[in-house]
């Protein structure tokens, strides 16, 4: 076997500008890397770095030379677990590049076999759940068209960004245009421990599912005080970013929310996963805002999760690729037709 490998940088507008507590951004920056095998099989995967965990596509490129050098050294896509640790000998950091990587093998490991990734793992594909769909910060009444047209798409369970100085207005407007829609907040961090109290208490009464990380990760005594006096579940994201930190925040959330570029690869992904359930946590997996040849990766751990916040593709202006069937939200694996992931450029 002889393994041939290569990556692109993309560009990618958002549909809206896209506001959450700690800015704004109108496109998504995303490397696609490709791993190929003799037979002409294609393996898609996708980075989309965030610059809040130290990562840009700048530092993507810069390193993926070094671990694609790694699985053409072993020539083996199914070998997935000596790709993994060797890549993570070879980078210590860079989860988002060592992602794309992982999801490329794990696609040509499918491929090869004829198989979505899904039944590769053993899992269940009529086990699954629907995708939250994110209304990000705008004014209250562009918040409210947002949300129409979200309705109108068909989706039934939505996300909303706060950490304003009106966030009880917003999601009375919110409610009040989707009466019936599941519903759960993210703060990004931008409450106090006190404040973040006093705000869920008030917004019990909107019948909401969870408060997604309520305070700054590095204030862990503050997650813990809003969390022993929360009227309301409360899931970590970004104080949920590697394995080592689940037994961290095991007493301190519900729900812990994994991310395919925090983790660095689908097989620690799926040990954050195992490793949360032992500590009695809920498990969501979430997103950056991403092209399917990442988000159709992720796709395939739904029959594992509790919550999916899979947004990232259909945030964009137009994606490139195609990915998992998701007809109004419904990650619908039974339906895939393409091995591997399903990530194909249109």
């Amino acid at each position: 076997m002889s393994l041939e490998t290569s990556f692109e940088r993309r560009s990618l507008p958002l549909e809206y500008p896209f506001t959450i507590a700690r800015g704004t951004e109108t496109e998504s920056e995303v490397v696609t890397v490709h791993v190929e095998d003799e037979d002409g099989r294609v393996g898609i995967g996708g980075a989309g770095p965030s610059p809040h965990y130290g990562e840009t596509v700048a530092t993507v490129e810069a390193v993926l030379p070094d671990l694609l050098a790694v699985v053409e050294e072993i020539d083996d896509p199914h070998n997935l677990a000596r790709i993994e640790r060797r890549m993570r000998e070879t980078v210590e950091r860079n989860p988002a590049a060592r992602t794309a990587v992982s999801i490329a093998c794990h696609d040509l490991a499918a491929k090869r076999l004829d198989v979505p990734l899904y039944r590769y793992w053993g899992l269940d594909p009529a086990d699954t759940l629907e995708t939250s769909y994110t209304i990000g910060i705008d004014d209250t009444e562009s918040m409210r068209e947002k949300t129409e047209t979200a309705l109108e798409r068909g989706y039934g369970r939505l996300k909303v960004k706060l950490g304003t100085d009106r966030d009880i207005e917003i999601i009375r407007t919110i409610r009040s245009v989707a009466p019936d829609v599941d519903l759960f907040v993210d703060a990004n961090e931008a409450w106090t421990p006190r404040e973040a109290v006093r705000k869920i208490e008030r917004l019990t009464e909107f019948d909401l599912e969870f408060v997604e990380q309520p305070v700054p990760a590095e204030n862990c005594e503050g997650l813990r005080f809003v969390y022993e006096r929360s009227a309301l579940p409360i899931a970590a994201d970004e104080s949920c970013v590697t394995l080592e930190d689940i037994p961290q925040i095991a007493d301190r959330c519900d729900i812990a929310n994994l991310k395919l570029m925090k983790c660095g690869g689908l097989r620690e992904a799926k040990r954050m996963i195992h490793t949360a359930r032992a500590h009695g946590l809920e498990v969501m997996c979430g997103c950056m805002t991403e092209s399917n040849a990442s988000i159709a990766a992720a796709a395939h751990l739904a029959p594992l999760l509790d919550y999916a916040d899979l947004d990232g593709s259909l945030l964009l202006a137009d994606d490139p690729y195609d990915g998992v069937p998701m007809p109004d939200g419904r990650i619908d694996l039974a339906d895939l037709e393409r091995a591997g992931t399903g990530a194909v450029l249109e």
